[in-house]
């Protein structure tokens, strides 16, 4: 058996925030708000993330949560005629274990005008102790071939809760098998990226750690977790040359891979499945596939996303 790394342990799955914006930049709630809002919605851990500015602090200290260091770096690299960018999430340990970044330090944005100029700053990120998430791709205008030789996320956003409601982007997981296909392993994570208040507690990842800022860093990059809008995912694993997932009640789950079309396993109306499975080999027993991820939508349309399991 092989066993997705978000399934496998004894530790708490822990719900968390990734990328969400207040007052410190262009977010319409104040950072003690926003906390409060993700706490009320029980969420154990958040990272503010803020345009160029970095944060430590929580501004709500009465709220059971964790906070993440972060902020949000951004790039743009066409003006004339429209927009591309380079959104990064950057989220960082303590400063007593090696985060170089200052509480409130400012930075201008991104002069790069292509990934390859880009990177100088996602080395400079890494070089300070910070972990990067790539951001909404749809809404930045980045194809896939726009940033597939960027070096050093460990996750891409495959969905945001502020470009699906704004714009109808960002959804489900655009460009994700695109980079997976050409043998990057990144994860996959649901933000919010909320700015108006309403935004926030819409997409999260639930993560396999203890609810510290080292072991939860520590998951996030190791690949323990699952995203979600919704449904919650029990198992994911291979074994006997079939993929199996284990889920809360579904309309109906999906298998992806870059050699297939996507398989669907559906329920009946008014009757969801919990479980559904799908051959990985051919009629000799041959792998077809280099990973294989699941996504399980429930009746209400809200989905759920596994990271892949790497069959090499």
């Amino acid at each position: 058996m092989k066993r997705q790394q978000a399934f496998d342990g004894t530790e708490k799955m822990l719900k968390g925030g990734l990328h969400c914006h207040t007052t410190r930049s262009d977010g319409k709630g104040t950072p003690e708000e926003v906390i409060r809002r993700y706490g009320e919605m029980g969420y154990d851990f958040l990272a503010l993330t803020d345009h160029r500015i970095y944060n430590y602090e929580n501004y709500a200290p009465d709220v059971p949560i964790v906070i993440l260091p972060g902020m949000e770096f951004d790039n743009t690299f066409v003006r004339d005629h429209g927009f591309r960018t380079f959104h990064t999430v950057c989220i960082g340990p303590a400063k007593e274990d090696g985060n170089e970044y200052e509480q409130d330090q400012r930075f201008p944005s991104g002069t790069a005008k292509n990934q390859e100029e880009y990177q100088t700053y996602l080395d400079e990120i890494h070089r300070k102790g910070n972990l990067t998430i790539y951001c909404h791709p749809e809404w930045s205008s980045t194809p896939a071939c726009y940033f597939n030789k960027l070096e050093g996320d460990f996750a891409m956003e495959i969905w945001n809760s502020g470009s699906v409601m704004d714009c109808d982007m960002d959804a489900d997981a655009a460009y994700w098998d695109e980079l997976l296909g050409q043998g990057k392993r990144i994860y996959g994570v649901a933000a919010d990226d909320g700015h108006p208040m309403h935004q926030h507690g819409i997409g999260w990842v639930m993560v396999r750690a203890e609810n510290n800022i080292r072991s939860i860093l520590d998951a996030l990059q190791a690949g323990k977790f699952y995203s979600s809008c919704g449904p919650v995912i029990h198992d994911f694993y291979v074994e006997d040359g079939r993929a199996v997932v284990k889920c809360s009640p579904a309309a109906k789950i999906r298998f992806h891979a870059d050699r297939h079309p996507t398989r669907i396993v559906r329920g009946q109306p008014g009757a969801p499945i919990e479980s559904a499975e799908w051959p990985l080999t051919d009629k000799n027993g041959n792998l077809q596939y280099d990973y294989i991820r699941a996504v399980v939508i429930d009746e209400d349309g809200k989905y759920a996303w596994t990271n892949p399991i790497f069959l090499d």
